[in-house]
């Protein structure tokens, strides 16, 4: 009897497991918004960043990919999924002056503070705040969405 219970128990698990993996849906990724430079893509995970409520979006950057200093009205939370995610402090843009964070790592950035960050190797990061996502440059003429065609 015991046996056949613990053959049962082992089948459960794996269904549940099967089930769990065929619950969660895939990521639809697309290019960042128009706020973040070219070249980076991004998947909604839950909630909308366009509405004042909870938000969990994945960026993906390549290499060398750079944010110029800005700050956010919101406290933000980031995860390292893949790569190193190199993050800095102030309102001007110093690759010495940043912090590597690998794989795993958290962190937490609070409303108002002016960071910058750049992707060593392809890189993913997890970011969980509070929306509406806003994003303000410290310097206008790095944020993409300001720049003006040239004549």
């Amino acid at each position: 009897m015991r046996r056949s219970f613990t053959l049962v128990a082992a089948g459960l698990v794996g269904t549940c497991s099967l089930l769990s993996a065929q619950a969660a849906p895939a990521l639809k990724w697309g290019p960042a918004p128009a706020v973040f430079p070219a070249g980076a893509q991004m998947a909604v995970v839950s909630g909308d960043p366009g509405k004042a409520a909870p938000f969990v979006i994945e960026l993906s950057m390549p290499s060398g990919y750079r944010i110029p200093p800005h700050f956010h009205p919101t406290d933000e939370k980031v995860t390292v999924d893949k790569g190193t995610f190199l993050v800095g402090m102030g309102e001007t843009f110093d690759k010495a002056k940043t912090k590597p964070m690998a794989v795993g790592a958290t962190g937490e950035i609070k409303a108002g503070m002016a960071h910058f960050a750049m992707a060593q190797g392809a890189t993913v990061v997890t970011v969980s705040a509070m929306g509406p996502f806003a994003m303000t440059y410290v310097n206008p003429l790095d944020d993409p969405t300001k720049v003006m065609a040239k004549p």
